[in-house]
């Protein structure tokens, strides 16, 4: 039984929550698609790691086993059973085929779990790691030189026992039949990771005192020509295939960087060991690292007090003096520091803003950063800003450069801050019923108390800040041609209250923040959803309490790689077209959460004009807008009839569109002609059909006709005029002012409310 998301609905967007029943710690969205068409999610928990194969074609449903028909009428097939010490089946015989439906199922709201694999390691794994690459297919994914990837699962995992494994599994999911195998069920053990009966293996990185912190795994590229005495081989031994460098950090000291070279060729049921090739050793902790997407030696290091570091591993800090005798140097080199803001205080303040993520973007050409204050900002290392046209000016990477060392940078090339963060910046405002012991907005006026509010309101700097946590998720899409795909980002900062805001083009929406720092401004009517930062609302409706510990990103599919399993249609042809190019998946405690925007907000026009929802099939089309009398008032000031009605008038004397209605007293039998009735918005029998969708505002296209007609007396009467008139000159003086402004390049929009 596969689980089966809890749908919720907001005003905002569509929750699919799914809960679990156990601790989550970290979750992942493995970059290639499986043969089938399914995306695989792989996330940690309590007791090892489970891997979900989401959408795609469904599995066939499972065959019955010969010892099912047996305690049916069919005897034939009695004989067929054998018990018996002599002959007992082998599960490294077994040889899993599973088969699939023909189509997929495109009716589901959210795509199905397809199937699910849970891999014990008989302890929590805190963290996984998967390899930075774009979205792709199974057939395309051993185009990046790894032909491992076309039909393996690779990722590495960090434990709570200080244990840290690379794992490969199976790309396609496992059949029915194979999760009911006898064996598995006489032996609890039998099932989990280490022993092949999935075909996974496993590689123990030795080396860790001190359950890690983070990890990150990149593929190793090397390039015909390198440095290498130690890769001259026998002749005869073959070179392996694929080989991974991870990393990986812990608390070690003062903190300890670790990097293994691994080789993908273990053999199923068997655990390699490896050594570190390098151990570096740290100043400080580090909070989190990175690979780079294109240049793989390169490593993001994140110190969450301090900077983010780029630190490159195949570049020896000391060329003259290298005795290395492996294809990569005892020791790398620090290329680059990036320094964030100054927190800002009561007094002057020395202490830098902390960290909470930082993540490569422009496919590693530049880096996204989170703050712990709600700030973000993009430092700009290799030119990829839009205003230098992609040329790289200014690269610090290039060949000119390849002798950087120790430089650093602190301006961001644009910088902003996430909405709902202001708090975070200016504790100052908030209500002090955040002081213990009170109660909505009253303070108990005793001492303690009176000090505690004091201290919420002047205190806030970075020992506040130092607990906030979040992080930053960058999904590389599949790209829509030859060139390279585009980019979306997930921020997020947790807690009760979490704040998940979504890029849906970085490209796009950094190109709009420099023209708009600029004085060029943006189209603020036109389709602005991809220049935008979107925040996710209402999040607790999912969550159900929990609080946000992590957000991923899955790219959407092309509607080709939907429909067949294929790759993503050539010619741009993808439903991320309509609405974000990915799902956000929250994660709680124990809970996962997809979510989905809805259809009236995604894109900002839509949420600006009030843009209406679909209406539901089951009531019927919308005939009228319905305006109730007000129940504060009595009931003879309830005597007005709002006549909004656009089906057919039953008598017409003038055929005009503004006419005096007579309506009926609910006490008399005879008709009460007051003179509150307003004017009647039906439209003429001639133009029913033809303007059947603008329901609302038919009365438009008949202003001509309506100005030929005679004033009414009646209507006139107890109208303010003059407030009338004011109103109207109110609006075109904002509408001047607005296209004063958009001249500008600046536009600015005013909402009142009655």
């Amino acid at each position: 039984m596969q689980p089966v998301p809890r749908t919720r609905r907001t005003p905002q967007n569509t929750q699919h929550t799914y809960s679990l029943g156990r601790r989550i710690h970290d979750v992942k969205t493995y970059p290639v698609r499986s043969p089938q068409g399914a995306t695989i999610l792989i996330y940690g928990h309590e007791n090892g790691i489970t891997v979900v194969w989401r959408g795609g074609r469904r599995l066939k449903p499972a065959k019955q086993s010969a010892s099912e028909k047996q305690n049916g009428a069919n005897s034939e097939n009695a004989v067929m059973v054998i018990d018996s010490d002599d002959e007992t089946p082998s599960s490294a015989a077994f040889v899993d085929k599973p088969e699939f439906l023909d189509t997929p199922t495109t009716d589901a709201p959210v795509p199905e779990i397809t199937q699910t694999l849970d891999l014990a390691l008989g302890t929590a794994v805190l963290h996984v790691a998967v390899l930075p690459m774009a979205a792709t297919s199974a057939e395309d994914a051993a185009g990046n030189g790894a032909n491992i990837l076309k039909s393996k699962i690779v990722f590495a995992v960090t434990c709570a026992t200080t244990d840290v494994y690379v794992i490969t599994l199976p790309l396609t999911p496992p059949s029915h039949e194979s999760k009911a195998r006898p064996e598995l069920r006489k032996n609890l053990l039998a099932g989990n990771a280490g022993t092949g009966v999935w075909g996974e293996t496993l590689t123990l990185l030795t080396g860790p005192t001190r359950p890690c912190g983070g990890l990150a795994i990149t593929l190793v590229k090397h390039k015909p020509g390198s440095r290498s005495r130690s890769t001259e081989r026998p002749a005869g031994q073959a070179a392996p295939a694929t080989r991974v460098i991870v990393a990986a950090h812990s608390r070690e000291a003062s903190g300890i960087l670790r990097l293994w070279h691994v080789a993908l060729d273990a053999k199923p049921g068997t655990v390699n060991r490896v050594e570190p090739f390098q151990t570096e050793y740290l100043p400080s902790p580090l909070s989190s690292i990175t690979f780079n997407p294109t240049h793989t030696t390169q490593l993001l290091t994140v110190t969450s007090s301090q900077a983010a570091r780029i630190y490159d591993y195949a570049t020896a800090a000391l060329p003259s003096d290298d005795a290395s005798e492996g294809p990569f140097p005892t020791q790398g080199s620090w290329l680059l520091s990036l320094y964030a803001p100054f927190a800002r205080g009561p007094s002057m303040s020395t202490t830098r803003k902390p960290i909470v993520g930082a993540e490569w973007i422009t496919h590693g050409r530049a880096i996204l950063v989170l703050l712990a204050d709600g700030q973000w900002g993009i430092w700009d290392i290799d030119g990829a800003s839009p205003s230098a046209g992609g040329t790289g000016t200014g690269s610090l990477f290039s060949k000119a450069s390849a002798g950087l060392r120790g430089s650093a940078i602190t301006n961001f090339s644009v910088s902003g801050h996430l909405e709902g963060t202001s708090p975070l910046r200016n504790p100052g405002t908030q209500k002090s019923s955040t002081a213990p012991g009170a109660t909505g907005d009253f303070v108990p006026m005793t001492p303690h108390a009176r000090r505690d509010a004091v201290t919420s309101a002047t205190a806030g700097g970075p020992e506040k800040l130092a607990t906030v946590r979040g992080g930053i998720t960058v999904a590389q899409l599949a790209p829509q041609g030859t060139g390279p795909g585009e980019e979306s980002a997930v921020l997020w900062l947790g807690g009760t209250d979490p704040v998940v805001s979504v890029i849906p083009v970085i490209s796009r929406f950094w190109d709009s923040q420099l023209r708009r720092a600029a004085g060029g401004g943006v189209n603020l009517w036109s389709g602005a959803q991809p220049t935008r930062m979107l925040r996710l609302a209402d999040l607790g409706a999912g969550l159900l309490g929990e609080r946000c510990t992590g957000a991923a990103a899955i790219p959407k599919p092309g509607r080709a790689a939907t429909t067949n399993g294929s790759s993503a249609a050539k010619d741009g042809s993808s439903n991320r077209a309509e609405g974000l190019p990915i799902e956000v998946l929250v994660q709680g405690e124990s809970r996962l959460v997809v979510v989905h925007e809805s259809e009236d907000s995604s894109s900002l026009t839509s949420r600006l004009l009030g843009a209406r929802r679909k209406p539901r099939a089951d009531l019927g089309p919308t005939r009228a807008i319905l305006a109730y009398p007000r129940p504060d008032l009595p009931a003879s000031s309830n005597n007005v009839s709002f006549n909004l009605s656009i089906a057919q008038p039953r008598s017409r004397k003038t055929g005009g569109l503004f006419q005096t209605r007579l309506r009926p007293s609910s006490a008399k039998g005879s008709f009460d002609q007051s003179v509150d009735v307003l004017p009647s918005t039906e439209v003429p029998d001639e133009t029913q059909s033809a303007l059947s969708s603008q329901q609302g505002m038919m009365f438009v296209n008949d202003l001509s006709f309506a100005a030929d007609q005679p004033d009414d007396e009646l209507e006139v009467e107890g109208r303010d005029i003059e407030q009338e008139l004011l109103d109207i000159m109110e609006i075109d003086r904002e509408l001047v002012q607005m296209d004063r402004e958009r001249e500008r390049g600046t536009k600015r929009v005013f909402f009142e409310e009655d």
